[in-house]
């Protein structure tokens, strides 16, 4: 489907993707770490040969000088048959060009690690511009609580600030960035983050479990 805007610097966006035919990409924790390297390593300037690199940890790869960086990343999660990522675009095509890279590059890992061949993904990515703060504020959420999806397929229904065994999931989902706003403690993933430029919300305060609860249902019905 033909996208009704285009991409602008120093604006927001929601940007998605799933398998084809909703199959999972994501099989293992090999598969999770590759995806959060690229994250990194496909956000500049400078192209970065992954044979060069990936055998490296995370705590390592993140000394790489990638050039100037295309976005700044707010928000993300892996899903296991889809990802979110939440952007700001910083240098004019950087979107496309960031998401046109990694998902390039993710889906050659995948076919031959997996020795499968054609698409990975259903088509050209998802993406939402976020013109306004309430609507911002609501994705910035919604990534954030997406892998409940994994523990309870019916989440929304059952939502409060005082489910104990939502936040302990949450907390230990590694394969998203609500740990590095949940916790004072750095892990190596959090230099994939650029929180300087998204609004107060993004910045380093440590953020609790029912922050994001309500934040979600104070935007909810404002932007449904």
């Amino acid at each position: 489907m033909e996208r009704k805007f285009s991409f602008s610097v120093d604006e927001f966006y929601h940007i998605y993707n799933r398998g084809v035919d909703k199959r999972l990409i994501f099989l293992d924790s090999f598969d999770h770490d590759r995806f959060l390297k690229l994250l990194y390593l496909c956000n500049g300037t400078k192209s970065v040969i992954m044979k060069s690199v990936q055998d490296l940890s995370l705590s390592d790869l993140y000394k790489i000088d990638v050039g100037d960086r295309l976005v700044s990343i707010g928000a993300y999660c892996l899903m296991p048959n889809h990802f979110h990522l939440l952007l700001k675009e910083i240098r004019p095509g950087g979107v496309s060009a960031f998401v046109m890279k990694i998902c390039t590059a993710y889906s050659m890992y995948f076919n031959k690690k997996y020795e499968r061949s054609g698409s990975l993904f259903q088509g050209p990515f998802g993406a939402k511009h976020l013109d306004d703060d309430v609507y911002l504020k609501y994705i910035y959420a919604y990534v954030h609580l997406n892998p409940l999806k994994i523990l309870d397929k019916n989440w929304i229904d059952k939502m409060s600030t005082d489910r104990q065994d939502y936040r302990d999931f949450l907390y230990g989902y590694k394969y998203s960035s609500y740990f590095d706003y949940v916790n004072k403690l750095i892990r190596p993933e959090s230099a994939i983050l650029d929180r300087g430029a998204f609004p107060e919300y993004f910045s380093g305060r440590e953020t609790d479990f029912s922050d994001f609860i309500n934040d979600w249902l104070g935007c909810r019905d404002l932007v449904d």
